[in-house]
């Protein structure tokens, strides 16, 4: 902005005018500076020698540093314990959830194979299977059961039998 002078021996009712004037004057000249003319911009180089600076030293500003560094540390160690126990929480419950979906596979594998079992062991289906290879019921008297008629020439395993119980 341009500033205006004034001396006291004006009058107070020029000052007005004077200084609508030179506004309209410069609201009028600011299109014709913005069209396609650039101010120029100078920059110099200027070599600052600081070789001779000392920097003298500041106990109060080191300490301030010192417990500066002290709070971020301890901030710093809070935040990666919190982090650390946050990622093995999620870790956590990733093998919780995989362990839980290996049980549900091992369950009904473990259906499957209870199914395959019962539909294998059928008497039906086991005696159709021996009349295909060519075998026959028993006939009576080829069943011998071992309790019926010990063998005493042959070996025997020890057994235990109860002592009577004294009646009362």
């Amino acid at each position: 902005m341009a500033a205006c002078t004034t001396t006291f021996n004006e009058t107070v009712s020029g000052w007005p005018a004077r200084v609508t004037e030179r506004n309209a004057a410069l609201l009028a000249q600011q299109p014709l500076r913005r069209r396609g003319v650039r101010t120029p911009e100078v920059m110099l180089n200027r070599h600052f020698d600081n070789s001779r600076l000392v920097k003298a030293p500041d106990p109060v500003r080191l300490r301030q540093m010192r417990i500066f560094s002290a709070a971020l540390f301890v901030l710093f160690s809070l935040v990666m314990v919190y982090g650390l126990q946050h990622f093995t929480a999620i870790e956590g419950s990733y093998r919780l959830e995989s362990e839980k979906q290996l049980r549900d596979q091992l369950r009904e594998e473990n259906r499957q194979l209870r199914l395959t079992e019962a539909q294998l062991s059928q008497p039906s289906r086991i005696d159709g299977l021996a009349h295909e290879m060519g075998m026959a019921a028993p006939q009576p008297g080829q069943v011998v059961h071992e309790e019926m008629h010990p063998d005493l020439s042959s070996p025997v395993l020890a057994q235990v039998t109860p002592p009577p119980s004294p009646a009362r």
